[in-house]
């Protein structure tokens, strides 16, 4: 019986544990959401005013009847002038070409935090749902524990205080990987810099070599005066009906997996991340077409005939316990708030993540662990 208290008092410990630090990483990313809003609004409005500009100075050319460079070259009454306008023609060239770099560039960053606006506002749903589920069995179990014991009031506060220094300690083990993660994408934002420096110099170059390249085939038909552009005609109708002509055949190839094997770890692993790209649909319990954390986790391990809890916070209680991660092998589970995934090695994880991103792998500490189960061997 005492042992059976043990567990409930731990059961319920690692439960508000779970939902403390649940309550917080929904309050940060609420937080980091406005912000990602604030800076799509902000990307949008610099497009839009790229965008006027593009649009304005198109109409200025078609207005000025600035149509054609070429036709600002021929009408050169000396090589001087020649010149000059050829370097007229050259700046008018770099402009264009900036103001579309501008454009694209502020493009894709808004693209770009549109996409993470939407992962975020996914994972912090998915948050929500396991906020909701760790409540909901806290709720139980206190129930349970307060008709059970007399001592009630005792064990709820002795589970307060194993549940703070559990949070104490995931909390702890979060800032040190929280730093080392800090390094690594210092590191590859320098990296990403450096490449596009590169790409940008190297874009540059181009746009110089072909400017100079116009330019000198400009000065070099003003200066021989020759006309014969009807020869530079290029007939595109003959390989536009050739490629018309040409059918493209494409089969549609339906995805296939392999049996599960024998009830091994490593075969739990391994069957699990073949289903990496299917997705993520709260409540389902599918492989192929859709599932949650814990409905990925039972699904994989009910294909080798071993029956596990429906969710999360209920996970937490299967198989025996492993003391950490450096200890985890594939096919462990790995619990975290409100959350379940399959440890496949390396210090990774495949999981149901969100909405947005559906079933992929992830570094095991991208969350604070609260235990680490061991199903098979």
């Amino acid at each position: 019986m005492a042992g059976q208290m043990d567990v409930t008092e731990m059961s319920i410990a690692q439960n508000i544990a779970s939902i403390e630090i649940l309550e917080e990483e929904i309050a940060d990313l609420e937080t980091q959401i406005a912000i990602k809003q604030a800076e799509y609004d902000a990307a949008c409005e610099e497009e839009q005013i790229r965008y006027d500009a593009m649009k304005n100075r198109i109409r200025f050319m078609y207005e000025k009847g600035d149509s054609s460079y070429i036709d600002l070259l021929m009408t050169a009454t000396s090589f001087g002038d020649l010149l000059n306008k050829s370097a007229y023609v050259e700046a008018l060239y770099d402009y264009d070409r900036q103001l579309l770099i501008q454009f694209q560039e502020i493009q894709r960053q808004v693209a770009a935090v549109q996409a993470e606006l939407a992962d975020q506002r996914s994972e912090l749903e998915e948050s929500q749902h396991g906020l909701e589920e760790e409540q909901a069995a806290l709720q139980v179990k206190l129930a349970a524990l307060e008709s059970q014991y007399a001592d009630y009031a005792e064990r709820i506060s002795a589970a307060q205080s194993q549940a703070n220094a559990l949070r104490n300690k995931m909390s702890s083990e979060q800032s040190r990987i929280s730093s080392l993660q800090q390094q690594m994408n210092a590191k590859a934002q320098e990296e990403q810099q450096t490449l596009q420096a590169k790409a940008q110099a190297e874009a540059a170059e181009k746009a110089a070599k072909e400017a100079a390249a116009r330019a000198a085939q400009a000065a070099a038909e003003a200066t021989s005066k020759t006309t014969a552009t009807s020869a530079s005609a290029v007939s595109v109708q003959a390989s536009a009906s050739s490629s018309s002509s040409s059918s493209e055949t494409s089969t549609a190839q339906t995805k296939t997996y392999s049996a599960p094997g024998s009830a091994t770890g490593q075969n739990v692993a391994s069957f699990a991340c073949q289903f990496v790209g299917n997705p993520y649909v709260y409540g389902g319990t599918s492989l192929t077409a859709g599932c949650d954390c814990s409905g990925f986790t039972m699904s994989v391990y009910r294909n080798f005939g071993i029956s596990l809890p429906r969710t999360a916070e209920e996970q937490r209680g299967a198989g025996t316990a492993v003391a950490s991660l450096e200890e985890a092998r594939p096919g462990d589970l790995c619990c975290y708030p409100g959350h379940v995934g399959i440890y496949i090695g390396g210090g990774q994880i495949v999981h149901a993540s969100t909405a947005a991103t559906g079933i992929k792998y992830s570094n095991a500490n991208y969350r604070p662990i609260v235990c680490i189960r061991r199903i098979v061997n």
